[in-house]
């Protein structure tokens, strides 16, 4: 089953949508919102199965389904937990900050709670003051929608909360990071809204490619019509999203509608760092990366941050070539 949010009020409109992403019926009558269909899961969900299963076989005929009067899924949501199950990107990143990397970040995730009150729609433009000293940097990653979780849940037993998933473009601005975090209280200037993409998919929709917690296909990353990154969202996930969730949950319960997500999905190359797509690799899915690894080859980075009118693009595909969630389409822009 795959569901969207259509823009209405604050908290979208509920429509179910078919595999194609070609049409959509309105599911108001069983759940108005996201929200409300996650709040009441075990009594909604056969009844948006069932509407799902009519409008796959055309006994529902539904209306034309476009992404561009999409919100994010959940355009607002109670909690918003971005780990770094991607090790490789974390250890990348604090080098280019000369920050050392504790040992204990292979053995226990690193998490940060974002703001989660102003969601962008997937094809909304990224608006920001300025670019100078900001570094405006995309972030590519899986994310998923919980339902209620008890505190002190199990990273085997997390996984059954998951309810639906998705992909998030979480924007970072890379000049103001360092400052923040020597402060030693965290993110927040320097982690303005995210934007999901259009539609959210359930586990069994995703049928064998989501295995363990993790969504084994390639996740790309286009920047101004290039590829940028295409790294395979199930390979380095050094923690499964059961073992976040279960993280997120160890000292409070989290209620449905919390979005967690996997942090910019990130591969190796032989053991290091990866290649540009042009190089033959698979890429990154964050320009910090890519500054990080000519950093380190010849003494100082030449990719710049994303500029006033650069596009980004961040779609999944199935192995049969159909787009999975849609696409998050975005153009920075000036305030």
């Amino acid at each position: 089953m795959k569901l969207a949010s259509l823009k209405s009020g604050r908290d979208g409109k509920l429509v179910v949508v078919n595999n194609t992403l070609t049409k959509m019926v309105s599911a108001t009558d069983i759940a108005p919102t996201m929200q409300a269909a996650l709040d009441d899961w075990d009594n909604v969900e056969p009844k948006l199965n069932a509407l799902y299963a009519d409008l796959e076989s055309g006994d529902v005929v539904g209306e034309i389904f476009d992404q561009t009067n999409c919100e994010s899924p959940l355009p607002r949501a109670y909690q918003w937990a971005d780990g770094s199950a991607y090790v490789n990107h974390v250890e990348l990143v604090r080098k280019a900050r000369n920050a050392e990397m504790p040992a204990t970040f292979w053995t226990d995730p690193l998490m940060y709670q974002g703001g989660s009150d102003s969601f962008l729609a997937p094809r909304s433009p990224i608006v920001m003051p300025q670019t100078d000293g900001f570094g405006v940097d995309f972030e590519a990653e899986v994310a998923v929608i919980t339902g209620d979780v008890p505190m002190g849940v199990s990273a085997d037993d997390a996984v059954n909360y998951i309810r639906l998933i998705m992909i998030v473009n979480d924007v970072s601005l890379r000049g103001l990071i360092p400052n923040e975090l020597g402060k030693g209280f965290g993110f927040f200037q320097s982690k303005p809204s995210s934007a999901f993409s259009p539609v959210c998919a359930t586990p069994k929709q995703l049928g064998d490619v989501w295995q363990d917690g993790k969504l084994s296909l390639p996740l790309l990353s286009i920047l101004n019509d290039d590829m940028f990154g295409k790294p395979e969202a199930g390979v380095d996930m050094t923690f499964n999203f059961g073992q976040l969730i279960a993280h997120a949950a160890k000292t409070r319960p989290l209620c449905a509608g919390t979005v967690i997500g996997s942090g910019t999905v990130s591969n190796k190359l032989d053991g290091g760092a990866g290649k540009p797509v042009k190089d033959g690799g698979v890429g990154y899915s964050c320009i910090a990366e890519i500054r990080m690894i000519e950093t380190i080859e010849h003494g100082k980075p030449t990719t710049p941050f994303m500029q006033f009118g650069d596009k980004i693009q961040i779609e999944m595909f199935d192995k049969q070539g159909q787009s999975l969630f849609g696409q998050i389409n975005q153009t920075l822009q000036q305030q």
